[in-house]
This record gives C-alpha cells, structure tokens and sequence, in this order.
C-alpha cells in the first residue's frame, strides 16, 4: 500500500508540473474570478432593485396616509391604519404622539419613536403576537405629520434576507461545481497531453536507441502536436536520405576510387623498382601527378556537391547574364568540339538573366557539354553536334545541353544523377560518375531542378532556373 500511494503522489505531481496543468490552472483561476464578479454584480443588482421596489411601495404608502392626515382628521387615519394593518402581508404601520406614545399600530419597534429623524432608517421589530426576542429588520420611513405625530410606514425585511441567502447558497455551489468541473478537466486535458507527450518521448527515445526507422506517432486529428509530429517526421526522413547518401557515398568512393589509388601506387612503385635514369624517374613521376590530379578533382567534386546541397552558397547568389556564362563556356570547349567533329552552336533568346552563383552555374553548364562530348558522338555520318539552348517559360528559365549520341534509357535517367553512378561497366571513357549529380544538386541551390530527356536521337539535359527579378544584369556584368 505505501509503494501505491508513493506511485499515486508521484503521478499526481507529475502531471501537476506539466505546462498543459498550469495554464489550464490559470484559466481556470481567471474563469472563477470572472464568475465571482459576475455573481456578485448580480447579487448586489438584484438587492438594489429590490430595495428600489420596497422604497417605492412604501412611498406610495406613506403619501396615501399622509394626504389622510393633511384633511385634519386623526380618528380617520387612525382608522385606516388599523384596518390596513390587519390584512395578510402589510406594512409595518406605527402612530406616534408627541410625546413618544403610541397611539395605534401593527409593529413594535426596539428604537426610541422620538430619537428618529425625518426619512428613512432600518430598525428591529416584532410583531405583537412574537416573543420579544424574535427581532426582525425592517426598512422604514419616518414622516411628521403637520399634527405633530410621527408616522412609522416600513416592510420587513426577512423575504430580502431569504432571497440574499438563496443566492449566496447558489452562489458558493455554483462556485464549487466551476472548481470540480474545471478541476476534472484540467487533470483531463494534462492526461491526455501528456500522454501524447509521452508517447512522442517514447520514439524518440527509440529513434535516439539507434531505430532509425522509428517515426513519431500521428492521431490524425491534425492538431498541434500532429503539426509538430509531421514536420519531425519529415526531418526524421531527410535525415535518413542523408544517411542512406552517406552510407551510399562511403561505399562508392571506397569502390570507385579503389582502381585510381591502386593504380598510382603501382605505378610509383613501379617506378622505383624499374627506373634506372632520371628520364624514366620523371615520366613515372608525371604519370602519378596526373593520377593525384584526377582523385583531388573527384574530391573537389564530392565537396562542391555537399556544399550545393547544404545550401551554404545561397547567399552568393545574383543576377547574372545566361549568355555572358554560355558565350563563355561555347568558346572554351569549341576546339574540343571542332576537335571530336561535333559542332557546338548556341541558340538563347535574347536578355536572359538568372539569379544564380555565376562560378557553379559556369561549372554545371560545363559539366554538361563535356558529359556531350564523351558520350553524344553520333554513328550517322554528318549528324553529330552539341546545342545548347535557351528560352523563359512561365517566369522560369529552361537551359539545355542536347546532342545526337546513344542518349540514356527512361528508366536509368533518375539513378544517372546520383553520385558516382556509370552507364558505361566497362568504364572506357574517363570519369567517375560524379558530373551529373553535380549538376543537379547546383540546380537544387538555385531553386530549380534537372531532368534528362530524350532528343531523338541523343540526350537533352535540360535546368530549369527561376528567372531574375530583374532583366538587367549590367552591375554583375560591370
């Protein structure tokens, strides 16, 4: 029993600690006083209008017995308060000589007659026929007649009291039922928060254990901790991409980088073993400097892409001229170009601007044409060329790299784009996978996006770029 009741305290102060409890604590301290303002008001409301109807009733009682006694005639006035003091719920009527006498009336009062003033008082009283110590309240008006008598008119207050107790009876229950209500609902409320608290820690806790898998749950009511959750579990995705790219990533460099680092250390021992004058020292030498060369490219590559797709560049970005950047990059491959037999051309419309890092847009668009020139050699005599184009469509702006070789299959154009992905098993033609998903990944840190379609015969690779704000390059080209 001592370890249940430890268990029960506990729990109770746990869900007492939690935010859901005290804020539903503090509105329901802010409702309860809003409730006993508004039952005062009332209770104060209704004792003023009741006063204001006794008040009334005993005005229009006293001016009537007063205009009796204004026409000279005591034994009349005298005569209709005694009639009028008989009947069943009347007025407290009380005569009074000069002298403090009473000459007629219903009511005795516990107050010197002549000690009051002219106008209204509340005294004690009892009827005739009740002990002396039964006291009662009455609110009277004391009026002098021009006889000299005092007249008492008043009424009793008991059924004022009786209602003042009614409400303030109505008023502590009503107070009470708003605790208990609002007691119950706050302790309800903070349980099923802080279950659903609970069960969020309860997967991340799992998800911290090393589940990655785990997902936070979701009650589809798409309240605020659904919100919360969704967003969670979206970032919970992205991470595992990352991770699945990292452990992707790791596996490719550790295959495709294997062959170059085997290859330069063979060759430098090679070098060492067989080279018997400084003329083959040095051609050794120059061939593992190239090998190094090639591997700190691919290097630089990976490093570029996870600086593109981290969006660490974003704020290099500005308005800068498409056909200044493809002039550029048409007049550094044309002798390659010319060279493999396959012309380049350019075909722009006129005063495109992008908002972009004008270094990595130069570098995806020349990663593209030289993707063109390994790989879209044409077998039809005459048919070979490289054209890149471009044109705005609905405030973006299409750049595309088309040529005439064998092109890629639709369903090996999405996979081309991931990291140190070949079509060619073979690996003939230089490279190490890693252009395309260059491409698409500065595509991605513009805002835009890279798709690869077929040009029949050939391949186009196509960016699409959001357009400048502005049609004016000239201070990025100044």
């Amino acid at each position: 029993m001592p370890a249940e009741g430890t268990g029960f305290i506990a729990s109770v102060g746990r869900i007492v600690r939690t935010t859901a409890f005290k804020l539903s604590a503090v509105y329901l301290m802010m409702f309860v006083f809003f409730a006993v303002f508004v039952l005062g008001y009332l209770a104060w409301n209704t004792r003023r209008l009741l006063d204001a109807q006794i008040t009334e009733t005993i005005e229009t009682e006293i001016n009537s017995l007063a205009a009796q006694s204004r026409q000279g005639d005591i034994r009349r006035l005298t005569a209709i308060i005694e009639r009028r003091g008989r009947q069943l719920g009347s007025f407290i009527y009380l005569l009074v000589d000069n002298k403090g006498d009473s000459v007629t009336g219903n009511a005795i009062l516990h107050v010197p007659a002549l000690d009051q003033r002219p106008g209204w008082i509340e005294a004690e009283f009892n009827w005739p026929d009740e002990a002396d110590d039964r006291k009662r309240l009455a609110k009277i008006r004391v009026f002098l007649l021009q006889s000299g008598l005092r007249l008492f008119v008043g009424r009793d207050l008991e059924e004022r009291a009786r209602l003042e107790l009614s409400i303030r009876r109505a008023r502590g229950w009503s107070l009470l039922m708003v605790l208990l209500l609002g007691g119950f609902g706050a302790w309800f409320v903070t349980k099923r928060v802080l279950g659903r608290v609970d069960a969020i820690a309860a997967s991340s806790a799992r998800i911290m254990d090393g589940n990655l898998s785990e997902r936070l749950p979701v009650s589809n009511t798409n309240d605020e901790f659904d919100r919360l959750a969704g967003h969670l579990n979206q970032m919970l995705d992205r991470i595992g991409e990352l991770m699945d790219g990292l452990r992707e990533l790791s596996d490719n460099v550790a295959h495709d980088l294997r062959t170059p680092l085997t290859r330069l250390r063979n060759g430098a021992e090679e070098t060492l073993r067989k080279a018997t004058s400084l003329e083959e020292s040095r051609e050794g030498l120059e061939r593992a400097i190239a090998e190094s060369d090639g591997l700190i490219r691919v290097f630089e590559a990976i490093l570029m892409i996870a600086r593109a797709e981290t969006g660490n560049l974003a704020t290099s970005l500005k308005d800068v001229s498409l056909e200044e950047i493809a002039s550029s990059i048409a007049e550094l491959y044309e002798p390659l170009a010319e060279e493999a037999g396959m012309p380049l051309r350019l075909a722009l419309e006129p005063g495109l601007c992008v908002r972009a890092n004008r270094e990595l847009l130069g570098r995806a668009l020349a990663n593209l044409v030289d993707n063109a020139l390994k790989y879209g050699a044409s077998t039809a005599v005459g048919a070979s060329e490289i054209m890149i184009t471009g044109r705005k469509i609905d405030g973006m702006i299409e750049l595309s790299v088309s040529d005439r070789g064998a092109g890629i299959p639709e369903d090996d154009r999405e996979r081309v784009m991931e990291r140190f992905v070949r079509l060619d098993r073979s690996r003939a033609k230089p490279g190490f996978g890693l252009g395309l998903s260059l491409v698409a990944a500065i595509a991605k840190l513009h805002g835009g996006q890279m798709r690869l379609e077929d040009n029949a015969p050939g391949l186009r690779a196509v960016l699409v770029l959001p357009a400048a704000s502005g049609n004016d390059p000239g201070d990025e080209k100044a």
